[in-house]
C-alpha cells in the first residue's frame, strides 16, 4: 500500500496556524478579551473572510499578465496567496467589521507574537518548497547562497525572513512590558513587518511597476498610514499622540 506524500508547505502551513492559533489563545487568556461573545466571532470570521480574499488579490496583481493568461485555471486562481495580503486583508475587514458592529475597542496587540510565531513557521515550509514556491531571492555570490535545484545561488530570503520575525518577536515582547496603548503592539508589528517586506523584496524575482512590485507598494501604502503614529515604538514621548 503507498501512501499519500504530504507536502512540506502543507504540513508547515497547516503547523503555523496552528501554532498561531494557540499563542493568541495563550495571549488572549493573559491579557483578557474586552469583547462579548457574539462580536468576537464576527471579528473572527471577517478576519479570515479578509484574509483569504487580500491574500488572493495581491498574489493576483502580482503578475497582472500571468494572471489573464490563468483567468480560466482554478488551480492558478486558488493555491497562490501573499502573506502581506493576507493581513491587510484580514486588518481592513476587521476594521470594517469593528465599526459595522459598534467596536471601538482595539483588538490587534492579542496577535502580533501570534503573528510572529506563524509567519516564521510558514516560512519554513516555503524554503523547503525551492523553486516551486517562488518566495526565494535573487542570484547571489555571497557564501550563503542557496542552490534550490537550478544550479543558481539565491538569497535564502525565507530564512532572512524568519530571522527577522524572531527580532522582531523580541522587540515586541520588551515593548509589551513596557506601558503602552491599546494597539501599540500591532502597530509595531505592521511597521516592523512591512517595512522588511518593502526591503528584501527588492531582492526577490517579481514584475516591477514603477520600480517596485504590487507587494511593496502594498507595503509602502500601508506604512504610511502605521508609520504615523511611531513615537511610542520608537520609545519616544507619546502624550497626546493618536490612540
Amino acid at each position: 500500500m503507498q501512501f499519500p506524500v504530504l507536502h512540506p508547505h502543507r504540513i508547515l502551513e497547516g503547523l503555523a496556524y496552528l501554532v498561531g492559533f494557540r499563542l493568541f489563545l495563550v495571549s488572549r487568556r493573559k491579557r483578557g478579551d474586552p469583547l462579548a461573545h457574539r462580536q468576537r466571532w464576527w471579528i473572527v470570521t471577517a478576519a479570515i473572510a479578509g484574509a483569504a480574499a487580500g491574500s488572493k488579490l495581491l498574489f493576483w496583481l502580482g503578475d497582472p499578465l500571468e494572471t489573464v493568461r490563468h483567468w480560466n485555471d482554478p488551480i492558478y486562481l486558488m493555491t497562490g496567496k501573499t502573506i502581506v495580503g493576507g493581513i491587510l486583508g484580514g486588518t481592513l475587514a476587521v476594521e470594517w467589521t469593528k465599526r459595522r458592529i459598534g467596536v471601538t475597542t482595539r483588538t490587534g496587540d492579542l496577535f502580533a507574537l501570534p503573528l510572529c510565531a506563524a509567519i516564521a513557521i510558514g516560512r519554513i515550509g516555503c524554503f523547503l518548497s525551492g523553486l516551486e514556491d517562488r518566495t526565494y531571492g535573487d542570484a547571489t555570490s555571497l557564501p550563503w547562497g542557496i542552490d534550490f535545484g537550478d544550479g543558481v545561488f539565491r538569497h535564502p530570503t525565507q530564512l532572512y525572513e524568519i530571522a527577522w520575525l524572531g527580532l522582531l518577536a523580541i522587540w515586541l515582547r520588551g515593548l509589551g512590558r513596557r506601558p503602552h496603548r491599546e494597539g501599540d503592539l500591532f502597530r509595531a508589528f505592521m511597521v516592523g513587518y512591512l517595512a522588511f517586506r518593502l526591503a528584501v523584496d527588492f531582492i526577490k524575482p517579481g514584475e516591477a511597476l514603477l520600480g517596485m512590485t504590487s507587494i511593496q507598494w502594498a507595503c509602502a501604502i500601508a506604512l504610511v498610514y502605521y508609520g504615523r503614529d511611531l513615537p511610542w515604538p520608537l520609545g519616544r514621548n507619546t502624550e497626546g499622540a493618536l490612540a
